[in-house]
């Protein structure tokens, strides 16, 4: 499935822009590192990705976690177009979201906790993480795909571990309940 879905990220990409030049250049070590933090996060249940872009690193993650469900949240409408034909052409345990976080927050069931949370480089933490605090199960964990392991304190998470990838680092917080 890694196969189909680089060759319809690339195929899609020659349309819409789905990664920059850099990701596109150096495709496969994206992936490779999307996968070996698939293989350190270990993914179960209920898996968020805001941001998710393109796909990296969730498609990759979700393919190598088939038992986890991800929820993919895009609010550029032309990458959601893409998610959703990536999520059928792989088969992927997996729900796409085309709308912004706060407007897909209101839709999820009361019910519904992550046990993690992923993205890369998306805005400010500190803004938008706070608010996926009642939404996380109580041992919930957020990993942050940056370019370095600095991070910034975020209300409602005490930060844990970075740990250094190919292209960046992974950096740990987890949910802190009152």
């Amino acid at each position: 499935m890694i196969e189909v879905y680089k060759r319809e990220l690339l195929a899609w990409n020659e349309k819409i822009n789905l990664i920059g030049p850099e990701a596109k250049a150096n495709i496969d070590d994206h992936i490779a590192e999307a996968l070996a933090a698939a293989e350190m996060l270990e993914p179960q249940r209920e898996v968020l990705d805001f941001g998710s872009g393109g796909g990296l690193p969730s498609v990759p993650m979700a393919i190598a976690s088939p038992a986890a469900r991800f929820h993919l949240v895009e609010s550029d409408m032309k990458k959601w177009a893409f998610l959703k034909h990536v999520v059928r052409e792989c088969r992927l345990n997996s729900v796409v979201y085309g709308d912004r976080l706060a407007s897909v927050l209101t839709r999820f069931p009361p019910e519904l906790r992550f046990s993690l949370v992923t993205s890369r480089a998306v805005g400010s933490p500190q803004e938008w993480l706070p608010s996926l605090a009642p939404f996380m199960e109580v041992d919930g964990r957020v990993a942050l795909f940056q370019s370095t392991a600095d991070s910034v304190e975020i209300d409602h998470f005490r930060k844990g571990e970075a740990h250094k990838l190919r292209r960046g680092y992974l950096v740990m917080f987890h949910v802190e309940r009152r």
